[in-house]
């Protein structure tokens, strides 16, 4: 296929030049051998000037490498040329560097909506397959909400190879989030500072996209059968890999139940998970949630205004509660004792961190109000993800999130407590190589300490 475009673009090159020789313009050519009308072709417009030499170079290279990159793709297997298309991202970070942050965020996000990412073709590592409330995971590293928080790109995205993505948080009426500018690079220590605020495009709007996603996937796998049994579902709701849904609060809400009640509502029917996020630094008042009163009269009417909706024989989504990595061991405590009072089905650890650890003090951008993400709050939410394994005793999947930037750290939160890691901050810095390495490098380091699956792994360090 591709040798024949390239054929195809000489054979055009060509018969320009045999053209251009002559002073008729390319166009015309159809014109005037399909005519019957010998009638006299329009005036011919003046000619351009030739392109420089480097425009001539530059072109040439362009060419040579179209001609090449395809040659290429069509002598090589499936396998072989889906690593090159992930390492030859690494092309393009370079150039994300130079722009705004959120600019560069809203182009990325903008490029796995259109399909410009490279596709995962390759199985992943055995070892990694797992199975999390009653839901087949090809592997356990998923994307964290704050990327795609308006669920434009969940495809482009699960086709990366992620073993989940989660969407959002999204709010129940649109709203514009806190001023901008309102991301911050920290890049020499692998960190980012964001104060966005919930910006989101409100519950209506995502429920059109991931109503009309929902059905294009589920159309296109609904002729495929799982190999794994009838106990466990191959992927999610729809179709390959699983899909979580972030929901959050307005700020000018004062009855932040009704905000979260709206968002299970309108958007469970199309999640493989619901999470509960109270726990942004960004919106006023959200952490005050994470008490145990509070949290307890929270979760006991987001759980009945799901449990009254009716579900068909998969039952329906878990519900999850993400918490902050800024609390007391009483917080912590009493998190821990709801969890496990109200069957909650999962807890994230962490959200990003209103400290300001050593390792980025000296920066200047250290000084900009948001929350933390990145390499610098890998051990403080590591912590937090322990002591909550501990404090759960085991008995609730945990999803570790906060500084993984590599396998061997997604292997230190598995072992720290975590069935599940997300990434943000390093993806956003790597790109979507990124994603195959950190799968890759995770299995090595199964593999290396004996390990036969992912669940033994699950809290190696606690026992």
């Amino acid at each position: 296929m591709a040798t024949r475009v390239a054929l195809k673009f000489m054979k055009e090159c060509s018969l320009y030049r045999k053209l251009k020789s002559n002073n008729i313009p390319r166009h015309y050519l159809c014109t005037a051998a399909s005519s019957t009308n010998h009638t006299p072709p329009p005036p011919i417009p003046k000619r351009f000037p030739h392109s420089s030499k480097k425009g001539r170079l530059f072109t040439g290279a362009a060419i040579g490498l179209l001609i090449g990159g395809g040659a290429y793709a069509s002598t090589v297997d499936e396998a072989t040329f889906c690593g090159w298309l992930f390492s030859a991202t690494k092309l393009v970070n370079p150039f994300f560097a130079f722009l705004d942050a959120e600019v560069a965020h809203r182009l990325a996000v903008s490029a796995a909506a259109r399909g410009w990412v490279p596709i995962e073709k390759r199985p992943d590592p055995s070892i990694l397959e797992l199975e999390v409330w009653g839901r087949r995971f090809s592997n356990p590293v998923g994307l964290s909400a704050g990327f795609d928080k308006n669920a434009e790109a969940v495809e482009g995205l699960l086709g990366l190879g992620f073993g989940f993505v989660e969407v959002g948080s999204v709010t129940p009426v649109p709203q514009e989030g806190n001023p901008k500018p309102r991301i911050f690079r920290l890049r020499e220590q692998g960190a980012i500072i964001n104060r966005c605020g919930f910006n989101s495009e409100g519950i209506v709007a995502v429920a059109k996209r991931l109503g009309a996603q929902h059905g294009k996937r589920k159309l296109e796998t609904s002729s495929t059968s799982s190999p794994l049994g009838e106990e466990a579902v191959q992927g999610g709701k729809a179709g390959p890999g699983i899909l979580g849904v972030n929901l959050g609060k307005n700020k000018s809400s004062e009855d932040a139940t009704s905000d979260y009640v709206q968002g299970v509502h309108t958007l469970s029917q199309y999640a493989d998970y619901l999470v509960i996020n109270i726990s942004s630094p960004n919106t006023p008042g959200l952490r005050q949630l994470q008490g145990r009163k509070q949290l307890k009269d929270l979760v006991k009417k987001v759980q009945a205004a799901r449990d009254e909706m009716q579900w068909g024989e998969e039952g329906p989504p878990p519900l999850l509660v993400k918490i902050a990595p800024d609390l007391s061991k009483q917080d912590l405590e009493d998190i821990a004792a709801v969890a496990l009072a109200l069957r909650v089905e999962g807890l994230i650890i962490s959200n990003t961190t209103i400290q300001r650890p050593d390792s980025v003090s000296k920066n200047p951008v250290a000084e900009e109000t948001g929350g933390l993400s990145g390499k610098p709050l890998f051990s403080l939410s590591t912590n937090i993800l322990k002591d909550m394994y501990i404090l759960t005793k085991g008995k609730i999947p945990l999803i570790g999130c906060g500084g993984i930037s590599s396998g061997e750290d997604a292997y230190k939160k598995i072992r720290a407590g975590a069935t599940l890691v997300q990434l943000y901050t390093a993806f956003a810095y790597g790109g979507p190589a990124l994603i195959p390495k950190i799968k890759a490098e995770l299995a090595e380091c199964l593999e290396r300490d004996g390990f036969k699956s992912i669940y033994e792994a699950v809290g190696a360090d606690c026992r």
